[in-house]
């Protein structure tokens, strides 16, 4: 796994978007409140982590602590906006214990894996390979387009494509929060609690009050990117070469 990440890491980055699409392909079949949907997330949660962690990566994926720029970043309350969407039409459990435990500790995983592969390993393998606005586009759609998925699970194809739409511009601003914040554990607690929160969203909530999500996610998505690409200056750890970053020169 080292020497695939160090000959290219956006081919690593593939790897694991490929894996992850696969497994979770699989397990999401056996449903959300499976324990086995629960025990494999944990196997390919922890796989990163140690690899991350293994190889002193925890600075560059944004794992190694809080942003420092918290104010400047608005103390990311636009991701906890999002975050409650879930909950605006009121909240029900979706399963009966311990089926909802499970499903909730599934939740919380997927908000960790998709992270730091998709704002992790790929947005920063195309930050270092790339342009600044190549790698947030990419990290974004991909990581909407990867709800299709949804389709083989017995989602319908409307619901699909308002998922992915949601999908995308979540990714926008979490991808631009760790960007100018050099922290993912915002992004991971804000992608967490969402998909937790949508354990508990009442299936009856009205159509308008679901096209008021949307809009509100996209109108915080123009709004705050705006705000961090004007206003917020990026770390060094996310800073291109060029510009100055932890790989402009040579180091002891």
């Amino acid at each position: 796994m080292k020497k695939l990440y160090e000959k290219s890491e956006i081919t690593f980055a593939i790897f694991w978007i490929v894996l992850y699409v696969v497994v979770m392909g699989n397990l999401r079949n056996l449903g959300d409140d499976s324990p086995y949907m629960m025990l494999g997330l944990i196997v390919i949660s922890g796989l990163m982590f140690l690899f991350v962690r293994k190889n002193a990566l925890t600075e560059k994926y944004g794992l190694s602590g809080w942003a420092k720029n918290n104010r400047a970043m608005l103390w990311f309350f636009p991701l906890w906006i999002v975050a409650s969407l879930n909950l605006w039409g009121g909240a029900a459990a979706k399963y009966p214990l311990p089926g909802q435990v499970f499903a909730m500790v599934s939740m919380a995983l997927v908000g960790f894996a998709e992270e730091l592969i998709f704002r992790g390993f790929l947005f920063k393998a195309m930050l270092k390979d790339g342009s600044v606005k190549t790698a947030v586009i990419v990290s974004s759609v991909t990581f909407g387009l990867g709800h299709i998925l949804n389709l083989f699970t017995g989602h319908e194809l409307g619901e699909t494509l308002l998922q992915v739409f949601f999908a995308v511009a979540f990714g926008f601003i979490v991808t631009m929060a760790f960007y100018k914040s050099g922290s993912l554990l915002p992004c991971i607690l804000s992608h967490s609690l969402t998909d937790v929160f949508s354990l508990f969203a009442k299936d009856e909530a009205s159509s308008v009050l679901n096209w008021a999500a949307h809009i509100v996610i996209i109108v915080l998505a123009v709004l705050y990117g705006l705000y961090l690409a004007r206003r917020v200056e990026t770390p060094p750890v996310n800073r291109p070469a060029a510009e100055g970053g932890p790989d402009s020169g040579p180091q002891a």
